[in-house]
């Protein structure tokens, strides 16, 4: 039923997920307080994400819930086989292994099409895109990334969205936590692992400064680091200036930068003519989600050795040393294992409500992109803070009445 690497990993997949599960009190609150009643029975649900501890966690609990749960991998490098394996162990068909070629890639995909899901829960929108050109039938589908609502939304425009999508990205329980606590964090982390160098002292070049960018800047800042942003929107540059960053065209900035961190989810941030302006050793790396922001073919059709695990040495026809970060691709989930558990369970919960919204509502949706409806935003918020033992005041009377006065 399934494709995975090794099932004889499953045991140390089992105690990855147990791990991660036991800090994602948040998540598996709500999938407690819903197993009873089943929502999800009859419900398939094809799923394209990233395959870590993190991951099974949400997909054991949609399956606890009723749902049969068929995955594959959101990125071709990214899947831990562990966890592929214990998912696999626990009766979730899964199409994922590390290393896969573009074509397995593709195949895979195809795979979770064909056992004909009525939703989809996407990271990049590879999965939706295949979906529309094989014309499934869907209920609908929950988006994680900035990529595939973008993808998405040039379909509105176009007339080709066949079914309703919701942005779990929107969210703002997702969007300010996932993507600047969590990639800020777990970038750190991938390149360390990656490098071993010191960032203190270091200018670290950020390519574009969304809630990516501006978590990746805050860790690097908090290393010691000298940041550099590049931006084509005047506003963020604005705020990156204020925020006490230099700011400055990749064109100058490439000249400068010791380390380069893409995160703009755009081709061409990083090309040709900026790697042979930059200095001899410069570490190029990406956090976005697919691997267009650097021109990565050009670096790695020169000479070209690994020089420790996830990193390249590229010898450029200028005779410097360029060293490139995970073939760059997403660096955060390959070079190290991704966000940190706490983070994913805010995600992972808007994920999870969004599924159950559009099987209440699908009928209802019309196709086009949905932001998390903000009383769902409200309650993971709250099911956080009550995780955490926190109490917040609310408004009087007097307060409520106050505001809604004129």
């Amino acid at each position: 039923m399934s494709k995975i690497k090794d099932h004889t990993l499953a045991d140390k997949g089992k105690a990855q997920y147990e791990w991660a599960r036991t800090h994602m009190k948040i998540l598996t609150h709500s999938i407690s307080k819903l197993k009873k009643s089943k929502p999800l029975q009859n419900t398939t649900l094809g799923a394209c994400l990233q395959i870590t501890k993190e991951t099974s966690v949400l997909l054991i609990g949609l399956q606890e819930l009723g749902a049969k749960v068929v995955c594959c991998a959101g990125n071709p490098l990214t899947t831990q086989d562990d966890i592929a394996a214990f998912l696999d162990s626990q009766g979730i068909a899964v199409f994922a292994w590390s290393g896969q070629t573009k074509p397995e890639y593709d195949w895979c995909q195809n795979m979770v099409l064909s056992h004909k899901p009525d939703i989809i829960t996407d990271d990049g929108g590879d999965l939706n895109i295949k979906a529309h050109k094989s014309k499934s039938k869907i209920l609908g589908a929950t988006e994680e990334t900035t990529t595939g609502i973008t993808r998405y939304q040039s379909m509105v425009k176009k007339g080709k969205l066949h079914y309703p999508i919701i942005s779990v990205n929107g969210a703002r329980t997702k969007m300010l936590f996932d993507n600047q606590y969590g990639t800020g964090q777990s970038t750190i982390d991938g390149f360390l692992q990656t490098m071993n160098l010191l960032f203190a002292s270091k200018r670290i070049v950020i390519a574009g400064y969304g809630w990516l960018g501006k978590g990746v800047a805050k860790r690097c800042q908090g290393m010691g680091a000298k940041c550099i942003i590049t931006e084509v929107d005047p506003i963020k540059a604005l705020e990156a200036h204020m925020d006490g960053l230099q700011v400055m065209p990749m064109n100058q900035a490439a000249k400068y930068g010791d380390i380069f961190i893409t995160c703009t989810g755009m081709k061409d941030i990083i090309t040709k003519q900026h790697l042979l302006s930059m200095k001899d050793g410069a570490i190029v790396g990406n956090v976005g989600h697919f691997d267009v922001e650097i021109d990565a073919k050009f670096l790695l059709s020169q000479k070209v050795r690994q020089v420790r695990p996830n990193l390249d040495e590229c010898i450029l026809p200028n005779r410097k040393k360029i060293y490139l970060v995970s073939k760059g691709r997403v660096a955060n989930l390959i070079a190290s294992e991704g966000h940190p558990p706490e983070i994913m369970a805010l995600s992972f919960s808007n994920q999870l409500y969004s599924i159950l919204y559009i099987l209440n509502n699908h009928r209802k949706l019309k196709n086009q992109v949905y932001q998390v409806p903000q009383e769902i935003d409200n309650q993971i918020a709250q099911d956080a803070l009550d995780s955490s033992h926190i109490k917040i005041d609310k408004l009087s009377k007097k307060q409520i009445q106050y505001q809604s006065s004129w």
